[in-house]
């Protein structure tokens, strides 16, 4: 693989499995030093990882003093950070808006958007200041379309989505590249969790009918947060087998 990232730091949040982990095995192929974020590492596997990770941060970015000192303690280990790929989030219970729990919808929102801003509200400075950074942020084609009984996730992605907009224009001209992904539903270990008629109607909403796979969405993901990625800003880049149609 060609080193496009060779120097360039990473932090990926949600890592420590499925497709942050994804994520970050590739930015790290490409010679990229990659810091791991999550809330719990019980589930990571350095051996299975297949790369080395420059460090591991537990940390729930719902709250923003523990992102602020997770930053900071990464900032000094890897000395910068020009690329962020805020992957963390939940999917919350399955409800209709009428009955979706109070709590629920507020732990919803809290991980899935409000800790997009946190992180990224950390990372730009820096970026900034040097002139250069990439920021993916991980959205879904629910965040484009609804998607009913998942109404907080929903509207979550959405809101990364005008987030990550938002973000780009303020950026515009400082070297600083914000830009989402909108994948619909992957090939993960969450697969054991849903029903067989779950999984088939959302194959049947696909038009290539299969999923998504993760070393997919790692690749573009890579793409985005490199170099020749020079002017794209502010755009939503759609792994969803030809079901978006905007």
């Amino acid at each position: 693989m060609n080193p496009t990232l060779e120097g360039q730091s990473a932090i990926v949040t949600g890592a420590a499995r499925g497709i942050g982990l994804g994520i970050a095995r590739r930015l790290a192929g490409e010679g990229c030093r990659v810091a791991l974020w999550d809330v719990d590492f019980a589930a990571f596997d350095a051996q299975a990882a297949g790369f080395a990770p420059a460090q591991l941060q537990t940390v729930n970015v719902a709250d923003v003093a523990a992102v602020e000192r997770a930053f900071a303690a990464t900032e000094a280990a890897l000395g910068k950070v020009d690329i962020l790929i805020n992957n963390a989030g939940i999917n919350g219970p399955v409800a209709p808006s009428w009955e979706y729990p109070l709590d629920a919808w507020d732990k919803v929102l809290a991980v899935d958007l409000t800790g997009v801003f946190y992180c990224c509200r950390a990372a730009v400075p820096g970026m900034r200041a040097r002139g250069y950074g990439r920021i993916v942020n991980v959205a879904s084609i629910a965040g484009k379309e609804g998607a009913p009984g998942i109404a907080a996730y929903a509207a979550a992605k959405a809101g990364v989505i005008g987030y990550t907009k938002s973000l780009a224009r303020e950026l515009v001209g400082s070297g600083v590249l914000v830009n989402a992904i909108a994948p619909v539903i992957t090939e993960t270990d969450l697969f054991k969790e849903m029903t067989a008629e779950h999984i088939a109607n959302a194959r049947n909403k696909i038009p290539m009918n299969r999923f998504l796979r993760i070393p997919e969405i790692a690749a573009m993901v890579a793409w985005i947060a490199g170099p020749e990625c020079s002017f794209t800003t502010g755009f939503v880049f759609d792994l969803s087998g030809g079901r978006a149609t905007y």
